[in-house]
């Protein structure tokens, strides 16, 4: 029997349809159009404007959309790992909701959290269930709905994020295709660069950690921006040696959309010519744990079996690393 390789077999995604523009952001707060897409490269992102729709929603969603694509039953579903960092609630799983809500009743489900490279962890996990041989179809899910930790008066941040969310599907793969090697990283030194201070268990809820606006994502602009520059090119650039590949190898860069900078930084640092590297951050800015699939939904098209594409995320922690991964299909 040959090795068992876990393949990525269908992908889904969901964005919400209220679209938040450079030029709508002007009238919020000290900032314009020409700055934020010099120094990030975002031109609008979705917002999911429900106040009573949480990750949840958006999940659910996605994952409706991979089902219906690629016409499977919820019920063969073995497992689904739900990648975020909003759940919609403390303790109880987001995970375990969207399974159920999405008829995956068969599967058991958890969420995973590594900030902004949550979907890439959640890459390795799903492949590391489906290579032991004993489950069949994982689910991997990547959601956020950034817009519930964004303080809408701080310009550093407000520009960046966005909601949305993606998906895909790990079934075994026979032929040598699917994860071929990963390169995952993390250093606690971060931790203070980009966080929540506040509503965890170190710096519980208070009025006044509510007054002083403590439960909104902040962050050391210039410190994160160093150490994801660093790292999630040094992080491409080892996946690249340990496997003997050259740029003219790799088909396609699958990069975490945080910051256009950061991208060209990484591509640059693998020598790789600009088409075959993938943004979408102008239409939808930092989605977090859903970046990574929301480009493989948008250029799905793109890709043909057999293709080398090199996934890299850098996150909060820090967090970061690099897959590599050979496409299993090409799209019906």
């Amino acid at each position: 029997m040959n090795k068992i390789t876990a393949a990525i077999t269908a992908v889904g995604a969901y964005v919400p349809d209220f679209v938040l523009t450079n030029q709508v952001l002007e009238t919020m707060v000290d900032t314009n159009d020409e700055w934020i897409t010099s120094r990030t490269g975002i031109k609008e992102r979705r917002i999911l404007k429900d106040a009573d729709k949480g990750t949840s929603y958006l999940a659910i969603k996605a994952a409706q959309d991979l089902i219906a694509k690629a016409n499977i039953d919820p019920l063969e579903i073995d497992m689904v790992v739900m990648a975020t960092a909003t759940p919609d609630m403390q303790v109880s799983a987001t995970g375990a909701y969207v399974a159920t809500q999405i008829g995956a009743t068969n599967a058991f489900a958890y969420d995973l959290q590594a900030a902004c490279s949550s979907f890439l962890y959640g890459m390795s996990t799903a492949a590391a269930y489906i290579e032991s041989g004993r489950y069949k179809k994982v689910l991997l899910i990547g959601a956020d709905k950034m817009s519930s930790i964004v303080d809408y008066t701080d310009r550093t941040t407000c520009i960046i994020f966005g909601d949305g969310a993606g998906a895909v599907l790990f079934e075994p793969n026979y032929e040598g295709l699917g994860l071929q090697d990963e390169y995952l990283r993390s250093d606690g030194v971060g931790r203070d660069f980009l966080k929540i201070d506040a509503g965890g268990s170190l710096h519980p809820t208070t009025i006044q950690t509510i007054e002083e606006k403590r439960h909104s994502i902040r962050q050391d602009g210039k410190t994160v921006f160093k150490y994801a520059v660093t790292n999630m090119a040094d992080a491409s650039e080892q996946i690249l040696k340990r496997n003997n590949l050259t740029n003219e190898d790799v088909n396609f860069l699958v990069p975490h959309q945080a910051n256009k900078r950061i991208i060209d930084a990484t591509a640059s640092r693998m020598n790789l010519e600009e088409s075959k590297v993938l943004m979408n951050i102008e239409r939808y800015g930092n989605t977090t744990s859903a970046t990574l699939p929301l480009v493989l939904n948008d250029f799905e098209h793109l890709f043909k079996k057999g293709d080398t594409i090199i996934f890299a995320a850098f996150g909060g922690g820090f967090t970061w690393g690099s897959i590599y991964l050979k496409w299993a299909y090409d799209k019906k």
